[in-house]
């Protein structure tokens, strides 16, 4: 089944990991300004579909997998105008923000250590089951 979305990981900027801790992964479009890389995994799209996700489906980086628990208003189309995602792993039914997407609670404890640049994140239609 081919994916919702597909990216590959670019460059992982310096401050990834303490955005992690607090459950927060933020991705941009290669060439995004500086300050933002800084924060920031810089990654290049291979395919997405014009439709959001939707809860229930699921994100892949690299061999962990994490259910859309929702989908912020304007978070599909900060993802196909500019290539700019928020995840938040908050477990949240409604998105704090417009911009967020937010996913099952946790996990988050080795993300930090499995991006590199050539790791794949993909969202599929809801039929894996998380491994977290």
């Amino acid at each position: 089944m081919e994916p919702i979305y597909a990216t590959e990981v670019r460059e992982i900027g310096p401050e990834v990991a303490e955005f992690l801790e607090e459950g927060y992964l933020i991705l941009f479009q290669t060439g995004s300004p500086a300050e933002l890389a800084e924060m920031a995994v810089l990654h290049e799209v291979d395919h997405m579909r014009p439709e959001p996700p939707e809860p229930g489906d699921v994100l892949s980086i690299g061999e962990s997998r994490f259910r859309i628990t929702a989908v912020g208003t304007k978070a599909w189309q900060n993802v196909r105008e500019i290539g700019h995602a928020v995840f938040v792993f908050n477990g949240a039914q409604e998105p704090e923000m417009p911009g967020q997407i937010c996913l099952e609670e946790g996990g988050t404890e080795n993300l930090a250590g499995s991006l590199r640049p050539g790791v794949r994140l993909e969202i599929k239609a809801g039929v894996e089951a998380p491994v977290g």
